[in-house]
């Protein structure tokens, strides 16, 4: 007889990761950074190998100095967690539990109804509009006496889509304070438009907003399992709580440390990870696929009955990208080669197509 498990994890199914690469095809699944360690990183890394047998700082004091420093904020309403998934789940489970409600858009970061699940409480999943953006109007609307908290992935993941600075302010205005915003902000490094650094300012001015950041895209320490959060003091005191022990390795906060300090490098591979993403848009929609404008390290093809033969085109030509199956293909902006690739394995297809 098999032993008994939660009822409520029926529901859940597994995360599931990007899809590996074979050895010489471009893994463009994961919204990865494309770009090897900074040497700085390295090194911080390096010359804590050697105390390992040690426990971390759980508290993790000196990353959130430091973060607290560049955002003018008080530490303490700065938490840490093991990349921007624990950060989310830290949140939810702050706030909510059995009989509440969570809210996102749908389609949004595919982790989020599992993580409200696991707590108990009730994922609440408003779909996108026609331009696959957030339905402001649609969240507003849904909001019941049992709402906790409404996320905001913003821009959004898998549509790189935003929310303007403006709308935005308008609609975590029109939001109950008793209910938490949280602006997922794990792609705003790649964002151009005024919608960038948004969170923060609302975080400012508004007593019931969080902003979620990442060290995973931009800072390419995705291996590492880096996040944070600064959010209102009551919530940042539960997140702690909640955290897993000991979840931030000692490794990973002197890589973030790092870098930090190390804006201006990174600032460049940035630029290039944009560049590419305008040049693989540019690509698909000549190519006829109705790719989405992006403001993430990724593009949103919605080719809907038409995905699977995307991802068969992009796979044969050595890009493995993450399908959604009915719905659509996410393609993360990769190097110069990578985006080579793509256009190789498009091209080979208008060529076929032709004969």
């Amino acid at each position: 007889m098999p032993l008994p498990t939660r009822a409520a994890l029926d529901a859940v199914p597994a995360y599931r990761q990007g899809r590996s690469a074979p050895a010489g095809a471009s893994k463009l699944s994961s919204n990865e950074s494309p770009h090897p360690p900074l040497p700085s990183v390295v090194r911080a890394v390096s010359e804590r190998l050697t105390s390992i047998n040690r426990y971390p700082d759980m508290s993790a004091a000196a990353l959130r100095d430091d973060l607290a420093a560049r955002y003018r904020v008080d530490p303490a309403l700065v938490t840490v967690g093991a990349g921007s998934v624990e950060i989310a789940s830290q949140l939810i489970h702050a706030v909510a539990g059995e009989g509440d409600e969570v809210m996102f858009a749908w389609r949004s970061f595919e982790a989020y109804p599992s993580l409200v699940r696991i707590a108990g409480a009730t994922p609440v999943a408003v779909p996108l509009n026609a331009d696959h953006a957030h339905d402001l109007d649609a969240m507003l609307a849904a909001i019941t006496p049992r709402t906790r908290l409404i996320f905001v992935c913003n821009p959004n993941n898998p549509t790189g889509t935003v929310v303007s600075a403006d709308e935005l302010e308008a609609f975590v205005a029109a939001v109950p304070h008793d209910v938490l915003v949280v602006i997922d902000e794990a792609y705003v490094h790649f964002d151009r438009t005024d919608s960038f650094g948004a969170g923060i300012e609302l975080f400012r001015r508004h007593p019931h907003v969080a902003v979620l950041h990442t060290f995973s895209k931009a800072y390419g320490l995705a291996g590492l399992r880096i996040g944070y959060a600064i959010a209102p003091a009551e919530i940042a005191e539960s997140q702690r709580k909640v955290a897993v022990p000991f979840g931030i390795t000692d490794l990973a906060q002197a890589a973030a440390r790092a870098s930090l300090a190390a804006e201006d490098e990174l600032s460049v591979r940035i630029d290039e990870v944009v560049a590419e993403r305008e040049r693989m848009l540019t690509l698909l929609r000549d190519a006829g696929w109705p790719a989405v404008p992006s403001q993430a390290n990724f593009v949103w093809v919605p080719a809907g009955e038409r995905t699977a033969e995307l991802e068969m085109l992009l796979r044969e030509g050595g890009v493995i990208t993450r399908a959604f199956p009915g719905e659509g293909v996410r393609i993360s902006s990769g190097s110069t080669v990578d985006i080579d690739r793509v256009t190789a394995a498009l091209l080979t297809d208008r060529k076929e197509a032709t004969v």
